[in-house]
Formats: structure tokens, sequence, C-alpha cells
């Protein structure tokens, strides 16, 4: 008889809901009464795939709680249109808000799942005037739809980029605007951002996709603060190292920021927040 070695224990990340807010957030869940830090984001404020996410380190490390607003592959119309997340968020000492990209939200060209941003839902008239040999139902993801789209027409694409920018910019100034408290931008990548004339040609980018430095520098006038946490990928270390996957997994964890990047997000949360306290 022989045994499958077993791979290591799924994380628990214990979710749960706050008031009448749809989404499910990652735990232990706290309470939220003042005083708290409320920390808004996608996959990397979650912390999938990763033990202790920088706002569990903050937590630890300022000795105040730390509420987890994060949700896996949110883009902004996952906290625009929540408006107890607003409320919470603007209840809170200070919201930390992480840059997303600007493919996951409903815009002109395409619509998205509402909860589930990185859901492609259908695309819009004038997107398909414009690819009109592209069969849209065979997409159930943004960055697969908009990685044929680059493929099939690198110059018609512009038009799309531009589009998604300018949402974007009119996004995150809404989301801002709705938090009634101090807010700190974040920006978390393996690559500081990069100036519209320096965009990749002919391919999609990096993450946070689409976001440039103008576009950053843009909305960070609307926030009482912002930093910039760039961790590059240690190229002697596996792609996956020190985070809890499974081999089905490894994947797409092997594309995100791992333990390394909370370390040094956490830190520069604590001092930056420290500084405004």
């Amino acid at each position: 008889m022989t045994y499958d070695a077993a791979g290591p224990a799924p994380l628990d990340y214990l979710p749960c809901r706050y008031g009448t807010s749809k989404l499910m957030f990652r735990g232990p869940r706290r309470r939220l009464e003042a005083p708290y830090i409320a920390f808004l984001g996608g996959t990397e404020t979650y912390g999938k795939f990763i033990e202790e996410p920088f706002p569990a380190r903050v937590e630890a490390e300022i000795g105040k709680t730390c509420v987890n607003f994060g949700f896996p592959n949110a883009g902004i119309d996952a906290f625009a249109h929540d408006p107890f997340v607003a409320q919470a968020a603007s209840q809170a000492d200070v919201t930390v808000v992480q840059v997303m990209g600007a493919q996951n939200m409903t815009n002109r060209f395409y619509s998205v799942h509402r909860r589930r941003n990185d859901r492609f839902v259908g695309a819009s008239a004038l997107l398909q005037t414009i690819y009109r040999e592209v069969d849209f139902s065979q997409f159930h993801f943004n960055r697969h739809m908009l990685t044929h789209l680059m493929q099939v027409s690198p110059e018609r694409f512009e038009a799309v980029r531009a589009e998604l920018q300018q949402a974007w910019l009119a996004r995150m100034r809404l989301m801002l605007g709705q938090i009634q408290g101090r807010t700190l931008l974040l920006w978390l990548a393996d690559r500081p951002p990069v100036a519209e004339a320096e965009q990749p040609v002919g391919e999609l980018g990096h993450d946070p996709l689409f976001v440039t430095r103008e576009m950053l520098d843009a909305v960070a006038l609307h926030a009482t603060a912002k930093i910039e946490v760039v961790s590059p990928k240690d190229p002697f270390a596996g792609p996956t190292a020190g985070m809890v996957v499974s081999e089905f997994e490894a994947q797409a964890a092997s594309e995100m920021l791992g333990p390394m990047a909370h370390a040094n997000a956490a830190a520069a949360l604590t001092d930056a927040l420290q500084s405004m306290s």
C-alpha cells in the first residue's frame, strides 16, 4: 500500500463579514470600535497565500486594531459601490488604500462583476465595434480578454488603455472622496511606478496594471499622504518561498508578492502611521 505525501495544509483565512457589506474579508474579525486603522485593497492587502499579511504585521507593531478590508482580485469598484466599507473607513483613524490596477473596473468598453471585479461580464457596443473580429463570449476574466485584444491590435488597444486610465482616475477620486477621514495611499509592487512615456509597448505591463507615475501623483493629491513600497522578488529564492500554497496553486502564487514584500510594507506603513498619529 502506498500513500501520497500530504501537501501543506491550506491557510485558514477566517473569512468574515462586516455590517451590511456583501464582501467576505479576511479574519479574524475585528470589532469596529475606535480607535482602529482600516486597510482597503486587493489580493496583497488580503494576503493570499501569506500567513501574516501586512495589516496583521502593522497591528502587531503599533498595538492598534487593524481591520483588513482586503478582497482578492478586487478593483476600485468593489469598494466604491460598498457604502458600509466607506462608512467604516470614514470612522477609522486612518485608512490605508492600496493602489489597485485599472483593469478590474466597469468602464465604457466593458463591465465587470460587481464584487468579483476580475470577472468579465460583457463588452459594450463600442468595444465590439472597435474589435469586430473578436468573439467576446469566450472570455471569463478581464486580463485574458485584454491580453487577447492587445495581441489582435496593439494600435486599437491604445484606446482601451486610455479609457481604463481615465476611468481609474475618476473612480479613485470618487473612492477617496467617500472616505471622510485621513487616507494613506500605498503603492506596493515589485517595481516603481513608470512614467506614461516609459510604458511597455506591445504588452499589458506590470501590476498595478496601467497605473502610471502621473496617475499616482494625481490621485495622491486627494489623499492625506502617500508611500511607495517597491519590493522585488529575491532571484535566489523560489517563486513561492515562504508562501503557503498547494501544488495546484503554485503558478498563480508565483506571480504574487511574497512574505518579504509584506514585511517591507509593514515596516514602511508603521513609520508612516506613527508619523501621522
